[in-house]
């Protein structure tokens, strides 16, 4: 009885292995899935060069030196230019923001829609015509002519500290139209501004 005791014993203790072994495979899957999921998440950013329709895309940007024109684009994220790089967005869709550093050009055109902000700051030439943005058109420290006409502005319009001149005509704005500690004074007029117009946009 002992020795069948022991025998029984002996062959039921291995059965325990499998289990362990399949535990192990699922962790590790578990671990691979996540990895995978994080890599994905990664690459939903879209690097633009050249041309861009109709499509949806998370984040977009545009790196170093590329030319990019976005036409009808949807972006459910923000849009980021980078150095001597130049956008052309027409008609597009953001719900984040546009953001350019040390860029060559940046253009939001044809009734194009910005859930955030526009923000250039010490690039060249911007212009944002015939738009909606919901938040904030910021232009800060860039060296080339700056142009902020005919668009519908949520928050704030600011122009500080360029080197170039910028145009600001027929805008409305539910915040404030603040130009200050530019070299040349911005023009402008026919501006429905809820807030306050400043400094050398005082006039406009």
């Amino acid at each position: 009885m002992r020795n069948n005791s022991v025998l029984i014993f002996d062959e039921r203790r291995p059965r325990e292995k499998p289990r362990r072994i399949r535990s192990i495979v699922a962790t590790l899957l578990g671990f691979l899935a996540v990895t995978l999921l994080a890599t994905i998440v990664v690459g939903a950013e879209r690097i633009c060069r050249g041309e861009l329709g109709g499509v949806t895309v998370d984040n977009l940007r545009v790196p170093d030196g590329a030319n990019c024109v976005i036409t009808r684009t949807r972006v459910k994220g923000n849009i980021k230019v980078e150095s001597n790089a130049t956008l052309n967005a027409r008609g597009v869709r953001v719900t984040g923001n546009v953001q350019a550093e040390n860029a060559r050009a940046v253009s939001v055109t044809q009734f194009s829609r910005i859930g955030g902000s526009v923000q250039i700051k010490q690039s060249e030439s911007a212009a944002v015509l015939n738009s909606t943005v919901r938040r904030d058109i910021q232009y800060n420290a860039n060296r080339s002519p700056l142009r902020v006409n005919d668009n519908k502005v949520g928050g704030n319009v600011q122009v500080i500290g360029n080197q170039a001149h910028a145009e600001i005509y027929r805008n409305s704005i539910d915040g404030n139209l603040q130009c200050k500690e530019n070299s040349a004074s911005p023009s402008g007029g026919s501006n429905r501004v809820r807030g306050s117009k400043e400094d050398q946009c005082a006039g406009f």
